[in-house]
């Protein structure tokens, strides 16, 4: 699905609408993001060498994966997230990257959802973390 697709799952709008293109492949979410290089948040992270902060990455990751929340969600309803754990930093994302995730839904209690999933360049691994979401709102 597109951006505009997007949006009918997600309330998030630029600039912080972090997904060009997600899909649902089964019981997986694959993602991509373009980092173009403009985006607010490399503004002074770092001078002369941009870096996508970490915190973004995983709200990259958050994104992807409410795509699989979209059938359980009703009007009116928000998936936050609720926690992070074994996050795993290993390679850097640079302006000019095409990052991919990967996000499964490994169990769930609703509202809760937790998840696992992954953020990569070129296949290279940059972000590996497990997370949970919670479904709140009417």
């Amino acid at each position: 699905m597109n951006q505009e697709e997007i949006k009918t799952i997600l309330p998030h709008r630029a600039p912080m609408l972090l997904l060009d293109q997600v899909e649902k492949e089964e019981d997986c979410a694959h993602g991509y993001y373009l980092v173009r290089g403009d985006e607010f948040f490399l503004q002074g992270h770092f001078p002369g060498k941009p870096v996508v902060p970490g915190v973004i990455l995983c709200e990259i990751l958050a994104q992807s994966a409410c795509v699989l929340l979209a059938d359980s969600l009703k009007a009116g309803q928000l998936p936050l997230y609720t926690g992070l754990d074994k996050v795993r930093f290993r390679h850097p994302v640079y302006p000019g990257n095409r990052i991919e995730t990967f996000c499964r839904i490994k169990r769930a209690k609703h509202p809760f959802y937790f998840a696992e999933g992954s953020v990569q360049v070129g296949g290279q691994l940059c972000v590996s973390a497990e997370f949970s979401l919670a479904v709140t709102g009417e």
